[in-house]
């Protein structure tokens, strides 16, 4: 498997601490069968990173794990926070580009209003980014006005799931959100985003299964994000992956509607 999103780098943002913390959780996720893990610590205001200590702390980190015999390769990028990503010039942005392809993952706001993504999302495919969304089922916006997020994927951005939102850690509306978001094919990539051991642990498969999504996992977690890191065509999704219908209790939106229940 290949995680795309995930806070392993020590005391660069609110992942790991320390290096033994950061070795720590990168052998449970090697453990959990991930093969590839993306090193995206938060480029935000509150975490001003930048492209060279990342790679910096990548390199350092291969070096522990390869004398260790942990068999799990590191790459650098970045989870970029909506509120940063224009002010970045386009050689502050390409280090923190997810591999060799053009995508960057961006982080929409819990608290800022997201129309101006699909802006930002205009601007970066003008300067030759693509855009994928982290963890959109979190964003209240998108549940207010799930057509947002539609038109945004329909535009060309892609939408990464944290795997711990399928199975309710982050409530059950996020957890019926993300259901709905596979149903209705706007669910692109599962992702760990994992900062530590026990709150936010590694891993996939689990809650891919847990959640009735095992015919989507080798997609999911293998082939797009292959293909994003390679610069390659995002492949479609299977077509005999059938995805029944979630419960949600009541209508969840249609189009033409602006209104989520």
């Amino acid at each position: 498997m290949i995680d795309l999103h995930c806070h392993v780098l020590a005391g660069i943002d609110d992942g790991p601490a320390t290096i033994e913390e950061s070795l720590a959780l990168a052998r449970a996720a090697a453990a959990a069968g991930t093969r590839t893990l993306v090193a995206t610590p938060h480029v935000s205001r509150r975490y001003p990173n930048d492209a060279e200590t990342i790679a910096e702390l990548v390199e350092a980190l291969n070096r522990r794990l390869s004398s260790d015999g942990v068999d799990l390769e590191i790459r650098r990028g970045g989870e970029i926070a909506m509120t940063r990503v224009l002010g970045l010039a386009s050689a502050q942005l390409a280090p923190l580009r997810l591999g060799d392809g053009p995508w960057l993952l961006v982080e929409p706001s819990f608290t800022e209003d997201v129309r101006v993504l699909e802006k930002i999302l205009r601007d970066l495919q003008d300067g030759g980014y693509r855009v994928v969304l982290a963890h959109p089922e979190r964003c209240t916006a998108f549940h207010r006005d799930p057509l947002m997020l539609e038109s945004l994927v329909q535009n060309g951005a892609l939408c990464s799931v944290t795997a711990g939102a399928l199975v309710g850690r982050f409530g059950e509306h996020v957890r019926r959100f993300a259901l709905r978001l596979a149903h209705d094919g706007l669910m692109h990539n599962v992702a760990s985003d994992a900062h530590d051991l026990t709150r936010r642990p590694p891993g996939m498969a689990r809650e891919i299964e847990q959640a009735g999504l095992g015919q989507l996992a080798s997609w999911l977690t293998g082939a797009v994000p292959e293909a994003i890191l390679r610069g390659e065509e995002v492949p479609p999704r299977p077509l005999d992956a059938a995805i029944g219908r979630p419960h949600v209790g009541r209508r969840w939106w249609r189009r033409g509607s602006q209104h989520a229940d």
